[in-house]
């Protein structure tokens, strides 16, 4: 079966405009570098990526890295998320694997059950990912459980 949702969000402005209220929100805009819980030098919105003290940058410049990153971390999770899935969802598995990374994302439980058509287990697994340098944080938990009922809302709608 053909993977109908490659490129999902980028296809569509209003897909991108979604996801970015969605994981901006998360994330939270800060636009001067600084070290996150684990201790990485991060800006705007969660980017980590040649990021040095000092560095400070616009709202606009963060919202155009944002948007930007998003569509890599989708093109990221395309790669290895072989099934068809509903934007809502879509939007949640991009959020995650902003968050996570794509290398862990893909070689996680979500994407396998995923891969093997348990799309609602696939849901379920988000929850799991609310750690970070080996610590519960309650911040994450409550990014998982929203990532979860927006991908569970998602398989609802698509009934």
């Amino acid at each position: 079966m053909r993977n109908r949702s490659l490129g999902l969000i980028a296809g569509s402005g209003i897909a991108l405009s979604t996801a970015l209220a969605f994981i901006g929100g998360w994330e939270g805009l800060r636009q001067e570098a600084y070290r996150d819980v684990i201790g990485v030098w991060t800006v705007c919105y969660g980017q980590t990526k040649q990021v040095s003290p000092g560095d400070q940058y616009s709202k606009a410049e963060c919202d155009e890295m944002l948007a930007a990153e998003i569509l890599v971390y989708e093109a990221a999770l395309d790669q290895c998320l072989a099934v068809s899935v509903p934007l809502g969802m879509k939007i949640a598995l991009v959020s995650w694997t902003y968050n996570v990374g794509a290398s862990a994302a893909c070689q996680s439980t979500l994407v396998r059950r995923a891969n093997a058509g348990d799309l609602a287990g696939a849901c379920t697994e988000l929850k799991r990912w609310n750690r970070a340098g080996g610590r519960v944080w309650h911040g994450l938990t409550r990014r998982r459980i929203s990532e979860m009922e927006m991908c569970q809302q998602a398989l609802r709608d698509s009934r």
